[in-house]
């Protein structure tokens, strides 16, 4: 070999350890790139789960208790093999004489309890063919690539997964993961009362429809009252103090149950100048309005 030949395979050698360098460089790097992928992604995913058992302490729903294990004899359970049935002995071929030839006839027994030879030739009675399987041995079958005994036969190995691909699809579900949580906020931030009103909106409805079934009561008082059956004081009473009040403690309750957020920070307004405002004009109007009824009618 020439010397030129020895510079261009030192040369080729070169090369190839310089492209091994850079292509071992390019695996650390995206390794490194991958592992930094994954710490991200973990967090991301802690996150979310903090999130969501927020969420679910907010709507008062606890984690689900751990499943328990399947207990033996469920059809979950992987079936054991089966043992053979008492009393049942294993066949086993015969030690002396030729083997048993495919598609050779068998001559039937001999009547006295002893089978024909393997291939029926005359003069080798003492020859055993093999017995048929009863009905009690059909457990003994051949054994197959899902049981215990085939455990040797090699499954179908399944094609390697890309782990680039594999943390873009998970990125992407963590995506969707983000932008369900955040429409679960936005719904968790409305109360069950009215949602898409305004807090002042809502808290004048409310108080205004307690006012309104107590003034159904003004009347049904008032009507009490003609019959006899309530006393004038007691009738004032009522409709001065008593039905307002109960008119703006019940818009006081709505708003704090259903009219509350189930993830709010701190208490929700509830306007009491404005209830009290309302309840309080909202009962003798309707006493007034009953009076002017009646005159009208007369």
């Amino acid at each position: 070999m020439s010397f030129e030949e020895y510079a261009a395979l030192a040369r080729q050698l070169s090369a190839q350890h310089r492209a091994g360098e850079q292509h071992a460089a390019a695996e650390s790097a995206r390794r490194r790139d991958l592992h930094a992928a994954v710490d991200y992604l973990q967090q991301r995913l802690t996150a979310q789960g903090q999130r969501l058992d927020q969420l679910g302490r907010a709507i008062g729903i606890d984690q689900p208790p751990p499943a328990p294990a399947p207990a033996p004899g469920t059809p979950g359970e992987t079936a054991a093999w089966p043992s053979p049935p008492s009393g049942a002995g294993v066949p086993t071929a015969p030690s002396s004489g030729p083997p048993f030839a495919a598609g050779a006839p068998t001559a039937p027994g001999t009547g006295d309890g002893e089978v024909a030879g393997a291939a029926g030739a005359p003069g080798r009675a003492g020859v055993g063919a093999y017995p048929q399987l009863a009905a009690g041995e059909a457990w003994l079958a051949l054994p197959t690539a899902g049981s215990p005994a085939g455990g040797g036969v090699p499954a179908q190995r399944a094609a390697a997964a890309d782990p680039a691909v594999e943390l873009e699809l998970a990125r992407r579900m963590a995506d969707e993961a983000d932008r369900h949580g955040q429409q679960t906020e936005l719904l968790a931030q409305r109360p069950a009362l009215l949602p898409t009103w305004s807090p002042l909106a809502r808290a004048v409805a409310v108080y205004a429809g307690c006012g309104a079934a107590a003034g159904v009561l003004v009347l049904i008082l008032v009507l009490a009252s003609g019959v006899g059956l309530v006393d004038g004081f007691t009738l004032g009473a009522w409709i001065c103090a008593g039905l307002p009040a109960v008119a703006f403690f019940g818009g006081y309750l709505v708003l704090g149950r259903w009219g509350r957020p189930a993830m709010v920070a701190g208490t929700p307004p509830r306007y009491l100048p404005l209830g009290f405002l309302i309840c309080f004009l909202v009962v003798p109007m309707a006493y007034c309005a009953y009076l002017l009824m009646v005159r009208g009618l007369r």
